[in-house]
C-alpha cells in the first residue's frame, strides 16, 4: 500500500504500458485490507488504504488516466468489512466516480443476500451511496491534511504496539496456537485456499488472514479488530489534543466510521469468555499475555467513549447493543463447551472422531452467534 503510488507512477511512465492504457477505459487497482491488517493492526491498515487511494488518484491525474478501485473486503472489520454504504461515503473524494467494485464473500453473502428483501435493500443502499458520492461529493475540506497527519502519527504508534505483540514476541506463536482453536480451524474445510501459505515463513506470517481473524473471533477476544487502537488514540490525544480528535470523529467520515467499527468489535468481545480460552495455554504464557489484552481493551473502550462523547459502547446504536445482549446468553454456553472439548481433544492427541465432530459443531455455533467471524 505504501509503495503503490510509486509503482503506478513507474508503470504509467513506461511507453509500452502507456500504449496498453490508451486502448483501455481505465486502470483497475485492487486494494487489499486483510494482510495489511494482520501485519500492522486495524488502524494502520485502514489509514494505509485511505492514504493509498488519495495518492493513487494524484498519480492518475498527473498522467491523465482514469482509475477504478477494486476493494478486496472481507466479512470482518479487521478484513475491511462493515457497512458498505458508509465506506463509500467515507472514501476519498473522487475515488468512487460513479462505480463501485468490491468483493463479497462467505457469511456476508448469506447475511446480505440470503433473503430477497434484504438483498434488494443492500443493493439500494450501496447504489444510493455511490450516487451520493458521485453527484454530491463532499466539498473540499481544508482541515483534512491536518487530520491525515494526526491519524498517520496514531497509525504508526498503533502499528508499533500491535507488532510488538504479534510479530516481535517470541512466545506469541505458541500462545496463539494454545489459546485459540486454530488447530481445529486448520482441519476444517472452510474456504477455497489452505489456511497457510506453503512457502511462507513459520508462525503468524505464514498464516492466512481468514483463519487468523476466525480464530480470535471464536475466543470472543476479537483481538485483530482493536488491539493497538487504544495506543494510537493515546498518542493522538498527546499530540493534537482531545478536542481535535472529537472534531475529527464528528466531521471526518473516515475517522468516524473507523471509530464506529472498532466500537462494534469491542462491544462484541467478551473478556470473561476470552480468559477461559487463554487459560488453555501454559500458565506462564497466560499470565504474560492476557493482562496486556485486558489493559489495551479497557484503554481502547475508555478512549473511544471519550472521543465520541458517549458514556459507554454502542450508546449511539441501541439496536445493535440490544441484539448483542440478547444473543450472548445463547452463545456463551457454546463457547464454554468448546473450551472443554478443546482441552479434552488435545489431551487425547487431537484424533478424528466424535470429539472433533463436536468441536466443529461448536465452531459453527459460535460463528452463527457472533457473526463477522472472518
Amino acid at each position: 500500500l505504501r509503495a503503490a503510488p510509486a509503482i503506478l507512477d513507474a508503470l504509467c511512465s513506461d511507453p509500452v504500458y502507456r500504449a496498453h492504457l490508451a486502448a483501455r477505459d481505465a486502470q483497475h487497482l485492487m486494494l487489499g485490507y486483510s494482510d495489511s491488517s494482520k501485519d500492522g493492526g486495524l488502524l494502520a491498515s485502514r489509514f494505509a488504504v485511505q492514504r493509498a487511494q488519495v495518492e493513487l488518484l494524484e498519480v492518475a491525474e498527473r498522467h491523465g488516466i482514469r482509475v477504478r478501485f477494486f476493494h478486496g473486503r472481507g466479512g470482518s472489520v479487521s478484513r475491511g468489512g462493515g457497512k458498505t454504504e458508509r465506506a463509500v461515503i467515507a472514501a476519498p473524494r473522487g475515488s468512487v466516480s460513479g462505480q463501485l467494485r468490491l468483493t463479497e464473500q462467505g457469511e456476508v453473502i448469506h447475511r446480505s443476500y440470503g433473503l430477497r428483501a434484504i438483498a434488494l435493500r443492500n443493493l439500494e443502499q450501496m447504489g444510493g451511496a455511490v450516487l451520493r458520492a458521485t453527484l454530491k461529493p463532499r466539498p473540499p475540506e481544508p482541515r483534512e491534511a491536518i487530520w491525515r497527519e494526526a491519524v498517520a502519527q496514531m497509525a504508526e504508534t498503533s502499528a508499533s504496539t500491535y507488532r510488538a505483540l504479534v510479530h516481535e514476541s517470541p512466545e506469541f506463536v505458541d500462545y496463539f496456537r494454545l489459546a485459540t482453536p486454530i488447530d481445529v480451524i486448520e482441519r476444517m474445510t472452510l474456504g477455497s485456499r489452505p489456511p497457510k501459505r506453503a512457502q511462507g515463513r513459520p508462525g503468524i506470517d505464514s498464516l492466512r488472514a481468514i483463519p487468523w481473524v476466525f480464530a480470535w473471533s471464536q475466543t470472543r477476544l476479537n483481538l485483530s479488530g482493536w488491539y493497538g487502537v487504544g495506543s494510537g488514540l493515546t498518542e493522538g490525544i498527546a499530540r493534537v489534543g482531545l478536542p481535535r480528535l472529537q472534531e475529527m470523529a464528528r466531521e471526518w467520515a473516515f475517522f468516524g466510521m473507523l471509530l464506529d467499527d472498532v466500537e462494534m468489535v469491542l462491544a462484541k468481545s467478551d473478556l470473561d469468555i476470552a480468559k477461559r480460552y487463554s487459560e488453555l495455554a501454559d500458565p506462564a504464557l497466560h499470565e504474560h499475555f492476557f493482562p496486556r489484552f485486558e489493559f489495551e481493551y479497557q484503554r481502547c473502550c475508555a478512549l473511544i467513549a471519550e472521543v465520541k462523547g458517549s458514556s459507554g459502547l454502542l450508546e449511539g446504536d441501541p439496536r445493535l447493543r440490544r441484539s448483542i445482549r440478547l444473543r450472548n446468553p445463547y452463545v456463551d454456553p457454546i463457547s464454554l463447551v468448546q473450551v472443554d472439548l478443546l482441552r479434552r481433544w488435545r489431551h487425547a492427541g487431537r484424533p478424528d472422531g466424535t470429539l472433533f465432530a463436536a468441536l466443529v459443531g461448536t465452531v459453527n455455533g459460535v460463528s452463527a452467534g457472533v457473526q463477522n467471524t472472518g
